[in-house]
Order: C-alpha cells, then structure tokens, then sequence
C-alpha cells in the first residue's frame, strides 16, 4: 500500500515544508480543479504519466497552460517519434499507487515508483507557489517549488527543470538534450525479472543448470513464464520451487551449519526461509497480477461490442 494523503502530510511537516491546504470535491480534471483554487496566485499543474515501448515511465509535471507535444518529448529524449505514450490506467494504481486523477511528482514517495522519471515545467519556477494534489484529488495544496525541490531530494529523487515546448533539432551533431532523463536501471527491470524466474531450476550440478539456460531463447523464456503465470498449477508450482531453492541454499549456508541438528537447524532455516521467500512471492505476484491485466485487456479487445 503506497503513502496516504496524511502520511504525506507527516512527512512534509517533519521537514519543516510550508504548505496551504484546501479542501474540495474530487475532480478528475485540472478545468475542475481550477474551479476551486484557479482564483488564487498560482500556478495550477497538468501532470502525465507517460511510458515508453521499453516500459520505463515517465512523469511530466506541467503548468496547465503548457504545451507538451509527445511526438517532441519523445524525440529530445532520443526514443524517436511515438516512443512515449499515456501509461495504462492500472499502471498507476500498481507503480505510483494513486487513484486516477491524482498523478503529481508526490507520488514518487511510494518504492513502487522509484524507477519513474521525473520532468519538471522550468515554467514553475516564475511562480509564487504551485498547486498540485497530495496523492488524493479532494484536496489541493500550494507550496513554494523550491520546498517540492526539498521534498524530491529527501525522497532521493534527481530534479530536472524542463522547458517542455522547446523543439530543439535532433540529429546526427544535435544528440536529444533530454536523453539523460530516461530511466538507465530499469529499462527491461520486468522483462528480466521473469526472464530470471523462467529460468530458474533446481538442478544439483549449478554448471550444468547455467548451461541449459543459456540455451534457451529469450523469446522462449518469455512464453514459458507467461504461461506459468497464466496457470494457477504452475504459479504454485513456480512458489514451491523458490522455496525449495531457498532451503537447499540455505542448508549449504556456514552460518546455518553452526547451529547444529534437530530442532534449533529446523528454526534457523526456517527463519531465514520466510526472510528471503517474502520478496521472491512478492515478485511472483506482481507478475501474476500483471499477467491478469494483461489477459484482462486482451480478451477485452477480442469482444465484439454490444449495439
């Protein structure tokens, strides 16, 4: 479960970060929020939540009157023309975990969103203060962009100030200027996560384990683990065999070997099995629920609608 909008609250408070709050009904749209707070001096922000064919994110944070061209965002960040899309509706429940409607750069206090990219209207820096909605769009607060500076840095986030309606020229002497910005660690991060767990196979001679997994295509790996996460037989299976990884792992472990035999063995292992399996079952969830959207969707776009 990602941050609520009073841990958020807590956190901006505990650093000493000046904040007006308003509430208000929920709106979906900036048109809506300005009903509320447009009158006050202020910049009001559009935020998008963007993802390229590689599936690393993106968040444009935007004055509401800016321009922002995709088919150029996606050119100065060297990804050619349509290289950056919206991101899919559940995509931001399950990375930044906010409701529809409340995508802002708070949402990258959640660990969910650690591999999102941020980009920042330079436009922000005229204002007095920037309005934006703290993970929850029934409520509205401004703050000084200096202190959303503070609040990103402390949460180990880099801030880049982007003038989004530039269209500089890219070419061959003319490298995208934004080209930085894209995510470096997480280019295919699920793609080699079940890549990992496709391969994964108990085999007494480890040699002759890497040497068959090198065999494999990656295309095949990709096919075997979504057909493992499309069957419920196979994902329990999968969890068995992560279990049954981890035991051996640990048997062998020096540190298990001093306790000894019997009963107190038996919790150490233990122990240490539920220690390193949460995160292993964690990973293995998130790609089954991944494999449902999918699925989900796909099927969605086979019905024929109904007239």
């Amino acid at each position: 479960m990602g941050f609520s909008k009073g841990q958020l609250f807590e956190r901006l408070q505990a650093q000493q970060i000046k904040f007006s709050q308003y509430e208000h009904p929920v709106v979906m749209t900036v048109e809506a929020q300005a009903k509320y707070v447009g009158h006050m001096k202020g910049g009001l922000s559009k935020n998008l939540f963007l993802k390229d064919k590689k599936h690393r994110f993106y968040i444009v944070s935007a004055l509401a009157d800016t321009t922002v061209d995709l088919k150029v965002l996606s050119q100065r960040l060297g990804l050619g023309k349509g290289g950056v899309r919206m991101a899919p509706e559940e995509a931001v429940g399950e990375i930044l975990q906010v409701p529809l409607g409340c995508v802002t750069p708070f949402a990258l206090v959640n660990e969910s969103a650690k591999n999102v990219s941020l980009l920042l209207d330079q436009g922000f820096k005229t204002q007095e203060c920037c309005f934006f909605h703290p993970l929850s769009n029934d409520t509205t607060i401004s703050l000084h962009i200096k202190d959303l500076d503070r609040f990103l840095k402390s949460v180990g986030r880099m801030v880049a100030y982007v003038d989004l309606e530039a269209n500089p020229s890219v070419g061959k002497d003319q490298p995208p200027d934004l080209a930085a910005l894209v995510p470096s660690d997480n280019a295919s991060r699920i793609t080699d996560v079940m890549e990992k767990t496709a391969s994964l196979k108990i085999d007494s001679n480890p040699v002759s384990a890497t040497a068959k997994a090198s065999k494999v295509s990656k295309k095949e790996k990709m096919v075997n683990t979504a057909n493992s996460f499309a069957d419920p037989e196979k994902f329990i299976q999968e969890i068995v065999e992560k279990a049954s990884a981890i035991v051996l792992s640990e048997m062998k472990d020096e540190n298990i070997k001093q306790h000894g035999n019997g009963e107190q063995l038996g919790g150490v292992v233990s122990s240490h099995l539920k220690k390193n399996l949460s995160l292993e079952l964690k990973n293995l969830a998130t790609m089954f629920k991944n494999t449902a959207y999918t699925e989900g969707f796909v099927a969605g776009t086979r019905c024929p609608a109904k007239r």
